[in-house]
């Protein structure tokens, strides 16, 4: 393995879109305990992709991804890979439309965390490597003190965040119908080890979330920019002229 793959993030109790494989951190409130700030950002609904100077990864990191949908992203790491060093960039990736189709997305591919040899490097030095290579972060929801908050308003507060829709403009891809954004990460907004993951991130999935099948990589289709709907509408004013 050329390097180690993102860990799985364990969900709230009170997250609704878990699976029969999902994990559930049950004493996360003891957890955010020892946690000075959280930053909830917004959880996209696309791939973990990670760019690092061994190549452009997928969940698995035995072997870089050559998957046509990461093409744009590989490009982009050609331009980057000597700069990376001991630098890993995780982001999510949107090119292919999974169970949420975004309508004002301005880029494809969206930063969520680095990682530095064994740590995770905090949420302002994320947005500071993001910006280096200019490329964009997650939307930033909010930010929370943790003395601020009992178990219960910290529910309430990620609950109502994610009941809102996505800043990027969430559709569901079947029905043409707005919906609700994917769900919240909560991090803490400081640095912490590798080995301490579980215990720094959570998160909260809407109910019923994956709507596509395992086998979506058949029938993928590419996720437009705002631009470019916008550039269809125009040509079709034109055509109708």
């Amino acid at each position: 393995m050329l390097s180690e793959k993102y860990g799985r993030t364990y969900h709230y109790p009170f997250s609704p879109g878990t699976t029969s494989d999902d994990r559930i951190n049950h004493t996360y409130w003891e957890d955010i305990q020892q946690i000075g700030t959280l930053t909830h950002t917004e959880k996209l609904d696309g791939e973990n992709n990670c760019l690092s100077c061994h190549g452009v990864f997928a969940r698995s990191h035995a072997a870089p991804t050559t998957s046509p949908w990461t093409r744009e992203l590989r490009e982009r790491w050609e331009l980057m890979k000597n700069d990376l060093g001991d630098i890993e960039i995780f982001g999510e990736n949107l090119y292919a439309v999974h169970s949420i189709e975004y309508r004002k997305l301005e880029t494809h591919f969206y930063v969520f965390a680095v990682r530095y040899l064994d740590k995770w490097l905090s949420w302002e030095e994320v947005k500071f490597y993001a910006a280096l290579f200019d490329l964009p972060t997650v939307p930033e929801l909010k930010i929370d003190s943790v003395k601020d908050f009992t178990q219960a308003s910290l529910q309430q507060q990620v609950i109502s965040l994610a009941q809102e829709p996505s800043v990027f403009g969430s559709r569901d891809p079947q029905t043409g119908m707005d919906c609700t954004r994917e769900g919240v990460v909560t991090r803490n907004i400081s640095e912490y080890p590798v080995s301490e993951f579980a215990r720094n991130v959570f998160k909260y999935v809407r109910k019923g979330h994956v709507k596509t099948d395992e086998h979506w990589t058949r029938n993928w289709k590419r996720a437009r920019l705002i631009w470019e709907s916008g550039k269809e509408k125009q040509n079709e004013l034109e055509t109708d002229r």
